[in-house]
């Protein structure tokens, strides 16, 4: 059988994307760009697409190392999806506060937060199963309830909704910067003023395609952080961050940007030392105020930081005082 004209009979396919290669995309591979491309798609799930002979490139089927060219025409057959069943996990959560509509969850550092392919299990979503009876369906089976995302590393609040209304309201609150979320953390090196608003646009690096990085506005989103200076030390910095936009991993980006990336953030920062061995970047969700979709009531909560981030305090306080 020729390689072009795989049977795909035994296939239900769900939808066709086509998509014409843009400079900015030239010599970049057929995979990074799909990844960039395809929302939601795992590396994994995408590869398999491809050497299913789903991915064509003006017609014709390529690797996944392709190198592409301007203008090309990429169509992607997406094949509808099995269901997937997520099971329940009597894993312990700290719920700080719940009501009919939505539950506050303190997400401890190395948790993710919903399932992907390959990573069925031990997530948050499935301890939400066992543990809260009703979560909106908004996001699908994958993600019930999860209305905004920490990421593995980043320990502290997020909000969970119960049913769809709540979802919805949430989800603006979130989009119109009614919901505040603050953040501390302790980054490398000593900011240069006590505090101030970073404005940039982050979208996928070009070096990296699983990192973000600040990029050209027509190549990413517009991202907004302010920042306040706690504590200095020599060295390192306690700061306080508010999101007043929501770009995957922002904070760390704007972080780094600003030459003081997060301590522990080893994607960001990857030739530091880990003189206080961490497992993750030293970043704490410690405050959320939004309010409650049914009553309008204004909810504010705050949650004290974990005993690995207050020990790492404690040894800056006594040994690195400027």
């Amino acid at each position: 059988m020729d390689k072009n004209n795989i049977d795909k009979s035994d296939l239900e396919i769900e939808k066709e994307e086509i998509f014409f290669v843009e400079d900015e995309y030239i010599n970049i591979r057929l995979d990074n760009y799909l990844l960039e491309k395809l929302q939601g798609f795992t590396r994994s799930q995408i590869k398999h697409l491809i050497e299913s002979g789903l991915v064509l490139i003006n017609g014709k089927i390529k690797k996944a190392g392709e190198k592409l060219k301007a203008k090309q025409e990429i169509k992607v057959s997406i094949p509808k999806t099995k269901e997937v069943s997520i099971e329940k996990e009597d894993i312990d959560i700290d719920i700080v506060y719940q009501d009919e509509d939505l539950a506050v969850i303190n997400k401890k550092q190395g948790m993710v937060v919903h399932p992907a392919v390959g990573n069925l299990s031990g997530t948050l979503v499935n301890a939400l199963l066992f543990n809260i009876k009703d979560l909106s369906g908004i996001n699908g089976e994958i993600r019930p309830g999860i209305v905004h995302r920490l990421d593995k590393d980043t320990s502290g609040l997020l909000v969970v909704a119960k049913n769809d209304k709540a979802h919805l309201n949430l989800s603006k609150q979130i989009q119109t910067k009614e919901c505040k979320r603050h953040y501390k953390a302790i980054v490398i090196g000593n900011l240069k003023d006590d505090s101030g608003t970073v404005q940039t646009y982050i979208g996928r690096s070009s070096k990296d395609r699983k990192k973000m990085a600040v990029v050209d506005e027509t190549k990413g989103k517009l991202a907004i952080t302010n920042y306040q200076v706690i504590e200095r030390f020599k060295g390192y910095t306690f700061v306080e961050y508010e999101l007043k936009t929501g770009r995957t991993h922002q904070i760390r980006v704007h972080s780094a940007y600003l030459k003081a990336p997060i301590l522990g953030d080893f994607v960001y920062a990857p030739n530091q030392k880990n003189n206080f061995k961490l497992n993750g970047q030293l970043l704490h969700a410690y405050k959320l105020e939004f309010t409650q979709p049914t009553t309008n009531k204004q909810l504010s909560f705050e949650v004290a930081l974990p005993n690995y981030f207050e020990n790492v305090l404690e040894i800056l306080k006594n040994n690195y005082k400027i």
